[in-house]
């Protein structure tokens, strides 16, 4: 018989290791982050973190598979969703997402840029540069689907685009600007109605 005082079970040792590097990871970015550190915030042994997870890329390349589940779906693709039904006005909300994101005191950036940058002088072929881009285009796919059911005009090279105007906004928030997401929405309408005019 279950009690108010019995606490909720513990999570797996796979789930802490993954929540514990999914802390540090996107808040301080992957090279500043140790296997130790993660040991230690997980409470795991090492050979239990290795069992799951053979090498730090391998905990990486899980983090951005959580990273993509938590953020580019949890987030953006649901929240949008439900914020509106049109889908201009989906793309629009998508700056209003990130206009909440970027006031919070936990504002971490993107985690996919994040790691991109900090593994491009490995090379493309990297998996953790190559998984890093694909997330991103996955984020383009989100962004084009929405533009073709807008009607706009070449939605490929509009989700380009766009994506320009939410990566830039990112980047802009952490240099400090308050209004970044408000400029790249504005921006936006500017680009809907240019592609939405080639159609005309």
């Amino acid at each position: 018989m279950s009690t108010a005082t019995e606490s909720p079970p513990r999570a797996g040792p796979r789930k802490r290791i993954l929540d514990a590097a999914y802390a540090l990871f996107a808040r301080r970015g992957i090279g500043a982050v140790g296997i130790d550190e993660i040991i230690s915030r997980s409470g795991v042994a090492k050979a239990t973190l290795y069992r799951h997870f053979p090498s730090k890329t391998d905990l990486v390349l899980a983090f951005l598979a959580e990273r993509e589940q938590r953020w580019t779906v949890g987030v953006v693709r649901d929240e949008i969703s439900r914020r509106a039904a049109d889908p201009e006005e989906q793309l629009l909300a998508i700056f209003d997402v990130f206009d909440e994101w970027f006031g919070r005191t936990d504002f971490e950036g993107c985690s996919f840029i994040n790691v991109l940058l900090e593994m491009h002088c490995h090379g493309p072929e990297h998996p953790l540069t190559h998984a890093s881009a694909q997330y991103l285009d996955n984020i383009r796919t989100l962004v084009r689907g929405l533009g073709d059911r807008a009607g706009l005009h070449d939605p490929d090279s509009f989700a380009h685009s766009w994506h320009i105007l939410m990566k830039g906004s990112i980047v802009a928030a952490a240099e400090g600007d308050s209004h970044a997401a408000r400029r790249a929405q504005a921006m936006g309408r500017y680009l809907i109605d240019q592609h939405r005019a080639a159609t005309s």
